[in-house]
């Protein structure tokens, strides 16, 4: 780019062979920001960025176990680890150095501090005289002499002390008002792509990462470009050499060297290049020796095209040799750590402070999210209909609950088919009336994203494997071992069709069979294992075929004991028998699930109950009603089931819940009776095919269609 008055160039970028910007740190104030970066170990550092080389996913955690934290020139020593945790996973934190100081007895009762680092930054001379004016204004008793008997051998501040003074008094107070002990101001803020950003430990290594694969991929492309040039020469060369008396004849006939250029370019396919190169080439080229040294040059080359164009084309062999070469760097300059780290006494984790408990974490439709104990929500179960004891928004409601404990990882998959994750003790902890804090607050979703699902991270060990569904009826299942590596800003954990979005995620291990839903009443039973498991970034498999204007509403991993639950958008619900969905293989049409009409709507939820539970049933207006499991009627796939609910005009049942059952009383103490009692006969007709009717047979999609036929390639 031009220089400040355009008169010469100057370059953008420059290629730093090591992480330069943590090996040698950085202080600077600019107009509106200033950044503050601890140089660092070179050993360190480039041991962490090889790692994340060959571990794309690694954590600040793991990034920690290589870089202990900053390496002063000076030494000194660090106190506390607090300060370089908070340092390396927000970018910005204060780090507490000291001055590494012996104290040597001088007999007679008489002791001299000898100071030989100093923290880093602080300048030596005026560091003497601070103490020197702490003795001459009687502020530091005890002390008879300073001296600087630094050399060069190194630094040497004497602190001679009189008789009987205890040398650990003296220190404490020179370090709490002196430069013996000061307090580095961590403030990561670089430039990325011309935008400053404060970037933690795991990003700065990151970007440095992603500079160095630009620097060699613009180093192999113009070196192959090069060696390209070289060879186009080397080949016309060798060629003019086989046929060289043709050539001499060429040349000698021809009225000057433009005519000559054009004769070689038309007799013999010479390119303008080639014909020149011949022009200019001396006759002591013509020899045997230097026709064999051409032919070598030539074949070298082309051994060096082969490798350049292997490592653009492969990007773990080009990530290698950036490897290769920080590797000589560190091997050639890296020295010891010079700035020791030393724990305080007591210093604690922040997880040591958080008692283990298990804790109820709720989620509501709006993004409304806290934590309460369990205990305390058992004592507030009791409480009638909906959930009570939760003073939400008029049209909220409580969508997902769980238990977790405290120390637990919980799962947050949105909408856009990203993860997000936090600690359960991260959630805030709110009284039994409140509502929660929002979510956005809590992770960082952009504006279009909504957690779809909540879920803790199993503390067990097992062959868990996250299920993924799409509303466009696309399904993908991935090791839970893929999401180990958790970051605050998320992961991505599927990759979307544009249009399409994710309707759910459930956990499950090998041998599980799970059930897929349609907003059109279709249903499909599969098993897991007809999945095959794929990385974080793919898009998944076909999971069932959809008519047109079709999509999933969510998806279901059966269990043992329960049955299916279908709810249509008008309040009309049923339990049927999960024998009755005979499973079949993936990417079917499916069958019959609810028998759907007018007066129904269409299919709004599925899910898999116990005669234990409750449901609570949902609408767009806000109104919610909680119904025993155990009273919803069971009756067949194709059958309408009853009503359980009446929707006001114009609005629908967009979710159902599972929850803890809870008996329901009336105000004189009597149970309250069932919805089904409270209906009547006309309200819970069926439709023809009950539980038992032999007319009840699978629908599969498309005429002709086969609920079994084989799933398409995966996508």
């Amino acid at each position: 780019m031009p220089n400040f008055d355009e008169t010469l160039l100057q370059p953008t970028v420059l290629p730093s062979r090591f992480p330069n910007l943590l090996v040698n740190g950085s202080q600077g104030i600019a107009v509106g920001m200033a950044t503050n970066i601890p140089p660092h170990n070179l050993r360190e550092v480039i041991d962490g960025a090889i790692h994340l080389i060959d571990h794309p996913d690694a954590s600040v955690a793991e990034l920690m176990d290589y870089i202990k934290g900053p390496d002063f020139p000076t030494g000194g020593v660090v106190l506390g680890m607090a300060g370089v945790r908070e340092a390396y996973y927000t970018g910005k934190g204060h780090i507490i150095v000291r001055a590494k100081s012996e104290v040597e007895d001088m007999g007679h009762d008489r002791a001299r501090i000898v100071v030989t680092e100093i923290p880093y930054m602080v300048n030596k001379a005026r560091l003497v005289e601070k103490i020197g004016e702490l003795v001459r204004d009687k502020q530091l008793e005890g002390v008879s002499d300073i001296r600087d008997e630094s050399d060069r051998n190194g630094m040497r501040i004497v602190i001679e002390l009189k008789r009987d003074v205890q040398p650990a008094v003296v220190l404490n107070f020179l370090y709490k008002h002196t430069q013996l002990q000061d307090t580095f101001g961590v403030n990561m803020l670089a430039l990325v792509d011309g935008t400053p950003r404060v970037l933690n430990l795991r990003d700065m290594l990151y970007c440095y990462v992603k500079h160095q694969d630009d620097v060699l991929t613009r180093r192999c492309r113009y070196n192959l470009e090069k060696d390209r040039a070289r060879a186009h020469i080397l080949e016309g060369l060798l060629k003019a050499l086989d046929n060289i008396d043709a050539v001499v004849h060429t040349i000698r006939h021809s009225k000057d060297t433009p005519t000559a250029k054009d004769a070689l370019m038309a007799n013999f396919g010479f390119s303008d290049k080639q014909a020149q190169a011949i022009l200019d080439m001396r006759l002591a080229r013509l020899t045997n020796l230097e026709s064999d040294k051409l032919q070598a040059e030539y074949d070298e080359i082309e051994k060096d095209i082969a490798y350049l164009e292997g490592l653009l084309a492969d990007k773990v062999k080009l990530m290698a040799v950036v490897k290769d070469e920080m590797a000589v760097i560190r091997d050639k300059f890296a020295d010891e750590r010079r700035t020791e780290l030393s724990p305080i006494d007591g210093e604690i984790d922040v997880e040591d402070l958080i008692p283990p408990d298990n804790m109820v974490v709720t989620l509501t439709h709006f993004g409304y999210v806290k934590r309460i104990t369990e205990s305390a929500y058992r004592a507030q179960g009791r409480g009638g209909k909906g959930i009570s004891g939760m003073s939400t928004r008029e049209e909220d409601y409580a969508e997902q609950i769980c238990i977790v404990h405290t120390h637990q990882d919980i799962l947050f998959f949105t909408n856009t088919g990203r993860m997000y994750t936090m600690r359960c003790y991260q959630v805030p902890e709110a009284g039994r009336t409140a509502r929660g804090t929002a979510i956005i607050n809590l992770l960082q979703l952009s504006t279009s994203e909504k957690v779809v699902t909540m879920m803790p991270l199993p503390r067990v060990d097992g062959q868990y494997a996250l299920l993924m569904a799409t509303k466009g009826g696309l399904i993908k299942k991935t090791n839970l071992e893929e999401f180990k590596n958790l970051r605050k800003k998320g992961l991505i954990a599927l990759t979307l069709r544009e249009g399409d979005e994710l309707v759910g995620v459930r956990l499950c291990q090998p041998g599980d069979t799970l059930l897929m839903g349609t907003h059109q009443g279709k249903a499909l039973h599969f098993g897991v294992d007809e999945i095959r498991a794929s990385g974080r970034m793919s898009m998944g498999v076909r999971s069932m075929r959809l008519k047109e204007d079709d999509y999933v509403i969510d998806l279901c991993v059966t269990e043992e004991g329960g049955m299916v639950l279908s709810i249509s958008e008008n309040g009309y619900g049923k339990r049927t028998d999960l024998a009755l969905y005979t499973e079949h293989k993936r990417g079917g049409g499916g069958m019959i699930a609810m028998g759907l009409n007018d007066k129904t709507g269409l299919l709004s939820a599925q899910l898999i109950v116990h005669d234990d539970e409750d449901i609570l049933l949902i609408t767009d207006d806000g109104t919610i009603i909680r119904t025993p499991v155990s009273e919803i009627r069971v009756c067949g796939r194709s059958s309408q089931g009853v009503r359980l609910m009446r929707i006001a005009a114009g609005s629908r049942i967009i979710s159902v819940c599972r929850a803890d059952h809870v008996e329901e009383q009336k105000e004189d103490g009597a149970a309250a009776p069932a919805p089904s009692d409270l209906l009547s006969e006309e309200e819970t007709e069926t439709l023809p095919g009950g539980l038992n009717d032999p007319a009840d047979t699978d629908d599969t999609a498309g005429a002709g269609g086969d609920a079994s036929s084989q799933p398409d390639d995966e996508l």
